[in-house]
């Protein structure tokens, strides 16, 4: 049986921390989806689209790793996908609340569909999406933060 795994997030835009994650649950599972999903509650930078491609562009020598998105629940994703994971990951101790909340809704919505969590190097530990955009917005170097593909993205976004 291939293990598959889904990573579901925003992605918006994908960070290194991200794709530590990714690079990591790729040598644990056969195979790796990561799909952006369209969270209503956040106004993107980049279209589900330009995120969809960014990640393409940021996994490609991944050979396990496709990309995808969805707006529905992740369960209903993972299940229509036959998955057996869905990872996670988590930087702080503030992440993990939140990840416990969505964990239990998760398994009351699908039991039979684990969540490995993974602690995001500690280099990467206070990175986010949401940071990456609002330093970039002012111009500053993010090219450390970011893979390449996405750093070209964040210059076009804000030139």
């Amino acid at each position: 049986m291939t293990k598959l795994a889904i990573y579901p997030g925003s992605f918006d835009p994908i960070t290194n921390g991200h794709l530590d994650i990714i690079q990591r649950g790729a040598k644990i599972f056969d195979q790796v989806i990561v799909t952006v999903f369209n969270n209503q509650s956040k106004t993107p930078l980049f279209t589900v689209e330009e995120r969809v491609e960014l990640l393409k562009q940021s996994t490609v020598h991944l050979e396990n790793v496709s990309t995808d998105s969805c707006a529905g629940l992740v369960m209903d994703y993972a299940k229509s996908k036959n998955a057996q994971a869905v990872l996670r990951g988590l930087r702080a101790v503030s992440d993990f609340e939140y990840e416990m909340q969505i964990t239990s809704m998760n398994r009351k919505l699908n039991e039979e569909i684990e969540t490995f969590f993974m602690m995001t190097n500690n280099q990467y530990s206070f990175l986010s999406s949401s940071m990456v955009k609002e330093v970039a917005k002012y111009h500053a170097d993010v090219s450390d933060l970011v893979p390449p593909p996405v750093d070209k993205a964040l210059k076009a976004k804000f030139s």
